[in-house]
Formats: structure tokens, sequence, C-alpha cells
């Protein structure tokens, strides 16, 4: 099935070639074609078809352990630092918000939400200006900021943390009745957060 190119970066071939470039080219370690297709979220048998065009192209490596194809950001190709730095833009808060709350002592849950990530899920309008992105739990909110400031410095763009406890996250308000009617793109945690 033929998909339209992300609203975010249209220079890509579709969105789910986005993904899985963001996820290979921003990732730090090698990853599995298995681990691949369900991190970009992708039917094996499309993330199969992508890995090849991309090996062919040179902008990905492999190597085999075992029965296993190993995949990562080719270090010979002149391609990969030009489109890690677009993805690092279009697609890469999420990867990098991953990595910076993972490091966080009483995160829950963590999502993009807002414009950007309606962007990400399809939604057209116009180019988000920022990046909203909801942190439930009891973390040290300066550990939260400071982790979003640095994300800020890859994407440039600004990075808006709110910090919810779950009680506070389960309540009632106009905000978060707008935000679970909206599209999400989770970071840490599932789907849902209500």
């Amino acid at each position: 099935m033929r998909t339209e190119p992300p609203l975010l970066a249209p220079i890509f071939r579709s969105d789910g070639q986005a993904r899985l470039l963001s996820v290979v080219i921003l990732g730090d370690d090698e990853i599995s074609l298995t681990d691949l297709a369900s991190r970009a979220e992708l039917a094996y048998p499309t993330a199969h078809r992508e890995v090849a065009r991309l090996l062919d192209a040179g902008i990905l490596a492999e190597r085999l352990v075992g029965r296993t194809r190993m995949l990562r950001a080719s270090d010979a190709s002149p391609l990969v630092p030009p489109l890690r730095e677009i993805l690092l833009i279009a697609t890469g808060p999420v990867a990098l918000l991953a990595e910076e709350f993972a490091r966080i002592d009483g995160i829950e849950a963590a999502f993009l939400y807002g414009s950007f990530a309606a962007r990400m899920r399809g939604v057209t309008g116009a180019a988000p200006n920022d990046i909203d992105v909801m942190v439930i739990g009891a973390p040290d909110p300066e550990s939260v900021y400071r982790a979003c400031d640095r994300a800020e410095e890859w994407v440039h763009r600004p990075v808006n943390a709110t910090i919810l406890t779950p009680d506070e996250a389960r309540g009632d308000s106009g905000f978060l009745d707008q935000v679970r009617n909206s599209p999400t793109v989770p970071i840490i945690g599932g789907e849902q957060w209500s």
C-alpha cells in the first residue's frame, strides 16, 4: 500500500521510510530487522523492502549474527550526516526525548501532543513552530526541563514540557479533553494515558 510523504519532511518517499530511517540513523546501536520493523511501526515485508533499497544505496550497513540481520547507518556514506540533520529536525524529538527521559526517575508516561504530533500523524496544517510534550509521573521537574532544552538544541524548535501527576492527568479540564481528543505520539509508555 502506498502512503503519502510525511508532512514534516516531504522529501522522504513515505512516512514509513522516514520513521525507519529515523530509528536507524538516530539510534546509537545496531538493530535487527524485526526490531526495526516494530519500532518504525511497519509491516515486516515493507521494512524488508525499504532496508533493501537503503542497503543498495549505501545508506545502511548490515552484518549477520547467526541468522539475524543487524542494521546500522553506514559510516562510509556521505549521505548519512545530512540525513541525520534532517531527521533530527523532522522526526528526532521522539528518539531524543525517549533517550533523555529514560535517565529520569519518576516518569510513568510521556508523549508528544499539539501541532507537531498532529503533523507526525498525518494531520494537515501549518508547519509547527514548537514541540509540546506531556510528562506524567513524579519526576524532578528541572531534570525534565533540562532534557527538553538538550533536545531543543538538536531539533531547532522550542520543546515545551507539561508535567502532570497521574491523578492530574486523569482529571477533567478543557485542556486535557483537547489533548485526549487530538493526535499524540508516544515517547515512553503506551498510547493511552488517561
